[in-house]
């Protein structure tokens, strides 16, 4: 049952599923999964290691493709168009931040935030620059946007890469284990970032997360087990998240 409407979805799943391999190698990533991210929030995804949290991320943000179902980003399907349709649909509609800053090492901070026009052939507009702008000015990042990144701290690299994911004001932001090389008075700086950016822009955010304290900053958190999702509940604190997930543990 899924009572988050379709008007309101960033990206929306039906009926998802996944598997890898064939005949008695088969392994079920997904096993049918309804899911509907809201506008405006800030999801976390949470479950045990092999639970399809990351391949659930990777297909709603046109990494990977669905064995059966449909994915919908916006009103848009997204199920069956070509490679070159979707890397056109990731460049121009979805941001992405990962564990690893995944920062281009030759270029300035300035040339990294700027990169996703850079790969659409063009150069940020008037009003784009503005918000380039006010990213840094947010960020803290105006006084080393000529610095490379080897130049910069963990925390100062995951916060370019950050404003390189919301530059082109994606229609929904996918975080994959953002502060996993971040120390936690770093980490929470940047989910704090994270949290703004969806109350202050009404950004979207799915953020797929083992860590109850991450977790804790999202509006609502969608637990996955075995490729299904097994719970899924409003903004809750870190002894509450690491309470069920011991319970999904203990379950298995």
């Amino acid at each position: 049952m899924d009572n988050h409407t379709h008007k309101q979805a960033v990206a929306h799943v039906t009926d998802l599923r996944k598997s890898y391999g064939t005949g008695d190698n088969t392994v079920t990533a997904l096993d049918g999964i309804n899911l509907s991210l809201e506008r405006g929030a800030f999801t976390a995804i949470m479950g045990p290691s092999g639970s399809g949290k990351s391949t659930l991320m990777h297909i709603m943000a046109g990494l990977d493709r669905a064995t059966s179902g449909r994915v919908r980003l916006g009103e848009d399907d997204i199920t069956d168009l070509d490679d070159n349709q979707l890397t056109l649909i990731r460049r121009r509609r979805i941001g992405f931040v990962f564990q690893s800053f995944n920062l281009v090492p030759t270029l300035d901070v300035e040339a990294n935030i700027c990169l996703p026009f850079e790969l659409d052939g063009r150069r940020p507009n008037g009003d784009e620059r503005a918000w380039i702008s006010t990213l840094e000015s947010a960020l803290g990042l105006q006084s080393r946007r000529t610095h490379r990144p080897h130049e910069l701290s963990g925390g100062q690299q995951q916060r370019v890469a950050i404003a390189r994911a919301l530059a082109t004001r994606p229609a929904v932001l996918f975080a994959d284990e953002p502060t996993g090389n971040l120390d936690s008075r770093t980490g929470r700086s940047v989910l704090a970032l994270l949290a703004a950016s969806s109350t202050e822009y009404g950004q979207s955010i799915a953020m797929v997360t083992h860590d109850p304290i991450a977790a804790s900053y999202a509006d609502r958190i969608v637990f996955l087990a075995d490729g299904r999702v097994v719970d899924d509940r409003p903004r809750s604190t870190p002894e509450q998240i690491s309470a069920l997930m011991l319970g999904m543990e203990r379950a298995s």
